[in-house]
């Protein structure tokens, strides 16, 4: 039988106490020092991934226990040999590929140097991630009732790989797109060297809270470690697509904002039964879309390296998703904030959306108050 293996870290100071109790009761900083000195190691075993092919595979979840901060402040050299010691260790337990998790494919180069130190195939699993991610965003659309050709949108974290695909995939669906992120050089470079291949009107901005409070659609997609979309940023009906984790928007937004819809944006239901004899967060036979791809590579018996370096080939993306719907991995229910979201919290959500907007739309010139 094929197996993959898959990188995986906590994301945040829950995590740690939730895969570690004993750390419960003990001070941050040591924590996170004995993290530094952790190696990396073999969490547990997946069993029951079973296409509608008929191919079943296995894999293994192997951590590389450092926090979001520590994979960017430490030095450069030490956690790439701890991301690249994790695919030696998927090598040594028979996998074909590994999966490259949350910020150990954030570092570096978007994983080509951790490939060409790996025995085994590496990806990071970017290409179904988009693919998911557009997915979530228009099934949102359609939700709130946003019609997609007079939308504009809004990308944060647009200059990475993942948020310039998505950005020129919206490109060619809506009306406007704004580019955001930190670095305005780059955000003018993409923008130039996209233009011409995008119906859209594109803009750029490094105002991330004023590009949001104009936008309809929102995705972001950045390696933050702290909240970037605040409540008091959103306009009424919108709907937020998060593909980052950590995750971008404030939980604010969930008591605050009963009028936008939130929703993550890479959670895939996985054929067969799936055991992941691991809880990391989802629901039963759910996983995130770079796990996935991860999976659909392994039963199409596709051990090269695949999604790398900051660029995406968006004919990449399409491929994925006609080899995720062949295998049967489909787009999962809704969630925002690590919980369910209801059809009837949709409808109200709906219904709240368009109160404010009744409510915030000008009257005609001498119309008189009932």
């Amino acid at each position: 039988m094929r197996k993959f293996g898959f990188l995986i870290h906590p994301l945040s100071w829950d995590d740690v106490l939730r895969y570690e109790p004993k750390a419960v009761g003990k001070g941050q900083p040591l924590i996170k020092k004995i993290l530094e000195w952790m190696p990396a190691y073999r969490v547990s075993d997946v069993v029951g991934v079973r296409s509608r092919t008929g191919e079943e595979i296995s894999g293994h979840f192997i951590a590389v226990p450092l926090l979001p901060e520590q994979f960017l402040d430490l030095p450069r050299a030490d956690v790439m040999a701890r991301i690249i010691r994790g695919t030696q260790i998927a090598g040594e337990l028979g996998c074909g590929i590994v999966g490259l998790g949350g910020f150990t494919a954030v570092v570096g180069d978007g994983g080509i140097t951790v490939a060409e130190n790996s025995p085994v195939a590496v990806t990071t699993g970017n290409s179904y991630t988009i693919a998911a991610a557009m997915q979530s965003l228009f099934r949102g659309a359609r939700e709130m009732d946003i019609d997609l050709p007079s939308a504009s949108a809004v990308v944060v974290g647009a200059t990475g790989s993942i948020g310039s695909a998505c950005s020129q995939i919206l490109g060619n669906t809506v009306a406007r797109v704004t580019l955001a992120a930190r670095n305005a050089t780059r955000l003018k470079n993409l923008a130039h060297a996209m233009q011409p291949h995008v119906n859209a009107d594109l803009s750029w901005t490094t105002d991330i809270s004023d590009a949001v409070r104009h936008a309809d659609l929102v995705l972001t997609a950045t390696a933050s470690t702290s909240s970037i979309v605040e409540p008091e940023d959103l306009r009424p009906g919108a709907v937020v697509c998060e593909v980052s984790l950590p995750h971008d928007v404030s939980r604010r937004v969930a008591t605050e904002r009963d009028d936008v819809l939130v929703t993550e944006g890479g959670n895939i239901k996985i054929p067969g039964h799936v055991n992941f004899n691991f809880d990391f967060g989802l629901p039963e036979q759910t996983s995130l879309a770079c796990m996935a791809e991860t999976m659909i590579l392994t039963l199409e018996n596709r051990m090269v390296n695949y999604s790398l370096g900051r660029g995406v080939n968006l004919d990449k993306v399409l491929e994925i998703e006609r080899l995720a719907e062949k295998h049967g991995f489909q787009l999962a229910g809704m969630r925002a904030f690590d919980k369910a979201i209801t059809p009837e919290q949709v409808a109200r959500t709906r219904e709240r959306a368009r109160e404010r907007q009744a409510a915030l739309t000008p009257r005609p010139a001498g119309v008189a108050l009932s």
